[in-house]
């Protein structure tokens, strides 16, 4: 691969995560609303692009119900993760997308309830734990994920899991877990946490990057490069919020078992 052809995606991938960033930023500062509305729309955008790749009939109509979900389990049950009112919506949710598609059924039902869950748990950090834990998580995410795509392309080397992900390499991961432990480091004061954030860090990072993995074996078996075209450089919402699904996911089973006490 040439020098060009390597970095080739790197403007626009640069581009569109900025404007990414600037909207992320001012949606975790102010909260309620206008985050509540970011995971709507992004939820409900990653539903539709994953209804798509599924072939399922009415991929709007799905995505519409997946944003729809997202706000009525918030809503009702006040982001107290009560699996009376959560559960059951996200199971409803998944059934009535489930009965969209022809084929792949339990694969797509796995995928839809982890985006609903996975979102949901990113809305409960923010709203209920406030705007340090949520910045603490989101960077984490990117912090992994820029130092993953910097030292794979520089240092290359052996790939991490070429089977599912060609692209990723074991040097790349181990830069995203790095990485890190750096916003661990930062964030052991203002979260309250101490010396326990940095290998918790670590870990979520590797949990984003399992989300990513999770989606990219996806895309693999669907036979498609990117989820959509919605993200210049990035490919769909699917694409870009793979890793942070992931780290939420694992961030709110820690949560719900009281295994960070910081967080409850």
């Amino acid at each position: 691969m040439s020098a060009s052809s390597q970095w080739a995606d790197l403007a626009p991938r640069v581009f569109s995560g900025v404007i990414m960033l600037i909207v992320g930023a001012l949606a975790v500062y102010f909260g309620g609303w206008p985050f509540r509305g970011l995971i709507w729309g992004i939820g409900g955008l990653m539903m539709w692009e994953l209804a798509r790749m599924f072939d399922a009939e009415f991929p709007l109509g799905l995505g519409l119900i997946g944003a729809l979900t997202l706000a009525l389990s918030e809503l009702i049950s006040g982001l107290t993760m009560t699996p009376l009112f959560i559960v059951p919506l996200i199971i409803a949710a998944t059934l009535v997308a489930v009965g969209q598609v022809k084929s792949d059924r339990v694969r797509f039902g796995a995928y839809t309830a982890w985006i609903l869950a996975g979102s949901l748990a990113l809305m409960m950090l923010r709203l209920q734990d406030g705007i340090v834990w949520a910045l603490w998580l989101i960077l984490v995410v990117i912090m992994s994920d820029v130092a993953g795509y910097f030292a794979g392309r520089m240092l290359g080397g052996p790939k991490f899991w070429p089977a599912i992900s060609p692209k990723k390499t074991w040097s790349g991961t181990i830069a995203g877990w790095l990485g890190a432990a750096v916003i661990g480091l930062i964030f052991m004061g203002p979260t309250g946490a101490g010396v326990m954030l940095i290998p918790l860090s670590m870990l979520t990072g590797f949990a984003g990057q399992m989300g990513d993995i999770a989606q990219s074996a996806l895309k693999r078996r669907k036979g498609v490069k990117d989820s959509s075209d919605l993200l210049p450089g990035h490919g769909g919402v699917f694409d870009r919020f793979d890793a942070m699904l992931g780290a939420s996911t694992f961030v709110a089973l820690l949560w719900i078992t009281g295994w960070v006490p910081a967080l409850s």
